[in-house]
């Protein structure tokens, strides 16, 4: 890829109103959106069907138009521009290649179109083959490849035209979980090897915190939290981003007193010390995060709990227990050794040191 100056995105309280076909009222798919998104860095617009993911990202690609809002390319600001005079490229979920065209011919459409002289058209469709290891395959029908290697060559028609940023909307989900995985590593590595600004749309969190710099969570059109995957999922700012990002247990408690930066919690009838980096105050009501792997199940420790599931998951002992009236489930990491607890023991809960989070 020619050397260019990188370019990120800025979007300037960005709305987008649709009409409900049932209901004849109008609706915010997007809300007043205002993020920015660095030059060369990968970040994931992640949320459940209908958040508003994919339309701000179709507003980005210029396929949709903001009823409200700036949206910023750069320092250019690109509302007005019709997506081919964009300076982007998209990778669609269901890949949108020529059937009629084999390998070649689809990598080199975007270039054609930009009338590049052939022997640098040639070039750059080398350079972009072998980046997405399709080398050898140039001659070869569309129709004749695998679902991981329809996907590369997506992707090499989106990157060919070199692009300031490269969207991505849900391009792994019509891949199987095996290929998913290695092709969302391949995503990554090519990003990070061109260093090109990346706009990615999932609603798998697992997909989001393995390729992403930043995680941008989303909720009834409106941004929830922004931020590094270790930051939304220790440090979520509410139950929404805590649940929708991996598996958590949500344990209830009052503030009794405070020591230094610690506070002592009534959960349950029991007292707890945790963590207050937010000074919470006495008295207030709050919910401790709790991450199945941030537990430890012993004979001894600081809640008493009664043991309903008991499971053998190979890399993990799942289990289910109840704490009063609260189910919380944990993950024993490697219990090769260790103490494996049977339905209807009664044992004890403790939190593992900086891992529990308060709301």
């Amino acid at each position: 890829m020619s050397a260019k100056e990188k370019k990120g995105v800025r979007l300037d309280h960005i709305s987008k109103i649709y009409l409900d076909p049932k209901t004849r009222k109008q609706f915010y798919a997007v809300n007043d959106v205002s993020l920015e998104i660095e030059a060369g860095s990968f970040v994931t617009l992640l949320g459940p069907s209908g958040c508003g993911k994919t339309t701000t990202l179709r507003m980005i690609a210029g396929f949709e138009s903001p009823d409200a809002g700036e949206i910023y390319l750069g320092d250019e600001p690109i509302n007005a521009l019709m997506p081919n005079k964009r300076d982007t490229a998209m990778v669609f979920q269901s890949y949108a290649l020529f059937p009629h065209y084999n390998v070649y011919d689809n990598v080199a459409y975007g270039l054609k179109l930009r009338n590049v002289p052939k022997a640098e058209m040639n070039e750059r469709i080398k350079r972009i083959l072998d980046l997405v290891e399709l080398t050898g395959m140039e001659s070869r029908m569309t129709n004749q490849l695998s679902g991981g290697q329809q996907q590369r060559v997506a992707l090499a028609r989106a990157m060919v035209v070199e692009p300031s940023v490269l969207l991505f909307d849900e391009p792994l989900s019509n891949l199987d979980a095996k290929l998913r995985v290695s092709m969302r590593t391949e995503i990554r590595r090519i990003q990070q090897t061109l260093g090109i600004t990346a706009v990615y749309v999932t609603h798998d969190q697992a997909e989001a915190m393995a390729i992403s710099d930043k995680i941008i969570v989303m909720n009834k059109g409106v941004v929830a939290q922004m931020g590094t995957p270790k930051e939304i999922y220790h440090h979520p700012v509410d139950e929404f981003v805590a649940d929708f990002i991996g598996e958590v247990n949500f344990l209830n408690g009052d503030i009794v007193r405070l020591e230094e930066n610690d506070c002592i919690l009534n959960i349950s009838g029991h007292e707890v010390k945790v963590p207050n980096p937010d000074r919470f105050p006495i008295g207030k009501a709050c919910k401790v995060v709790l991450r199945p792997e941030a537990t430890i199940l012993a004979d001894t420790g600081a809640l008493p709990c009664k043991v309903v599931l008991s499971c053998f998951m190979g890399a993990y002992q799942n289990y289910h227990v109840m704490v009063g009236d609260t189910l919380v489930k944990l993950a024993d990491y490697c219990p090769v050794g260790r103490k494996v607890y049977e339905v209807g023991d009664e044992a004890y809960l403790s939190f593992r040191e900086g891992c529990v989070h308060m709301l």
